[in-house]
């Protein structure tokens, strides 16, 4: 086990520099996930680690993924008010683009001849990592790969997300907001506060709610996918 008891303290400093990075080139596109893993992923190759012997090392972190899931309950609290006002509107948009994740990645999944493995894994994208993969576990699909499937949804959404809301003219912060929450979970939540407060809280709102709908619902929906489209 000696060769790994560096692999948390170099997954903690090497997202420490990225985070201290992306903060100082405030770029949509460095993202500090994304600076973390181009500074591990070389030093695992270099050094010939498998990612098994890795994670193992890293193990408390995942660990800690299961209770940072009873965290959402938080900006879920404080927007309350916004749910009491508008719930009606606010439920329906996170049910129909929980429903339009799932179907529509899990479906391309498998109509390119996926494997029901790898379409389990890519169902719960665009929720939340803890969620995701919970989720992808349960239905017996690959939890890491899982987490990099939230990744790139996330990355995509922050980048792209502004430029295509404004393309199309949508100027409601709510709707704004929640399309981004419901698209690209905490990622594209972090860049929506950045541009706007009101925009960030609905997105985190809609973040905690799709991440509920698809926990609760993916375990039903995946089984008639499967049989429709597998």
């Amino acid at each position: 086990m000696s060769d790994i008891w560096w692999s948390l303290p170099l997954t903690v400093l090497a997202y420490l520099l990225a985070r201290a990075f992306a903060a100082r080139v405030k770029l949509s596109i460095i993202n500090p996930l994304l600076v973390a893993m181009a500074i591990i992923i070389p030093i695992l190759l270099l050094t010939h680690l498998p990612y098994s012997r890795y994670f193992a090392g890293s193990a408390l972190l995942n660990q800690l993924l299961q209770p940072a899931v009873v965290a959402l309950a938080l900006p879920l609290y404080e927007q309350m008010h916004q749910i009491r006002a508008r719930w009606k509107t606010i439920i329906s948009v996170c049910f129909i683009g929980s429903l339009t994740a799932m179907i529509s990645g899990t479906a391309i999944a498998l109509w390119m001849g996926a494997t029901p493995q790898i379409a389990a894994t890519i169902l719960p994208k665009s929720v939340t990592t803890p969620i995701a993969m919970a989720v992808s576990g349960s239905l017996q699909g690959i939890p890491a790969i899982s987490a990099i499937c939230v990744l790139i949804a996330g990355v995509l959404g922050a980048v792209f997300g502004h430029l295509l809301l404004n393309l199309f003219h949508v100027r409601s912060k709510a709707a704004r907001g929640l399309a981004i929450g419901n698209a690209s979970h905490a990622l594209g939540t972090a860049r929506a506060a950045e541009i706007d407060y009101q925009e960030g809280a609905f997105s985190s709102l809609a973040l905690v709610i799709c991440g509920i709908i698809t926990s609760l619902l993916a375990p039903f929906i995946f089984p008639v996918l499967l049989h429709w489209l597998g």
